[in-house]
């Protein structure tokens, strides 16, 4: 939780960050696994993911462009040891209501982002680094808390 309140407050998950170039967070990570569009056209190609785990970087040329951590609630999402050394894996389920208490407990200031909450989704933009959580609603055959508690699925940082 800590590192996704700190992504959220600051924009950066550790040293990475927006508009750095690929090769120095793959100097940090370790070589991503590209998006087969990369692998198809070149790593020419902008806005596709390389991905280390739960953990995305898309490029815009060849600068980060979107840093994102997706999860799957209800199982375990994997990060780069170096961002999470210990464990290397943790679980997916983050509740809505959890992370918000956790950027009110730093006073990191957030807002429903009109543009992604529609549906049974709901999202939130951070103040200032203009983080953007998205929740969606359990599944139907999810039997591991009450229907109405939200789950994150992706929290991300993009720049045009």
């Amino acid at each position: 939780m800590d590192l996704l309140v700190d992504f959220a407050r600051t924009g950066r998950i550790g040293p990475l960050h927006c508009g750095m170039p690929l090769s120095e967070a793959e100097a940090f990570l370790g070589p991503g696994r590209p998006h087969p569009a990369i692998r198809m056209r070149g790593p020419d190609i902008d806005g596709y993911p390389y991905a280390w785990g739960g953990l995305e970087l898309a490029t815009t040329q060849r600068l980060v462009s979107e840093i994102s951590i997706r999860l799957w609630p209800g199982s375990t999402t994997r990060l780069p040891p170096l961002l999470l050394p210990e464990p290397e894996s943790c679980s997916s389920t983050v509740l809505r209501e959890d992370l918000i208490a956790g950027l009110d407990a730093v006073g990191c200031g957030h807002d429903a982002d009109d543009r992604l909450t529609f549906g049974q989704q709901s999202s939130i933009l951070t103040r200032p680094a203009g983080v953007c959580a998205v929740f969606f609603p359990p599944d139907r055959d999810d039997h591991m808390s009450p229907r109405e508690h939200h789950r994150l699925g992706v929290i991300y940082k993009h720049t045009a």
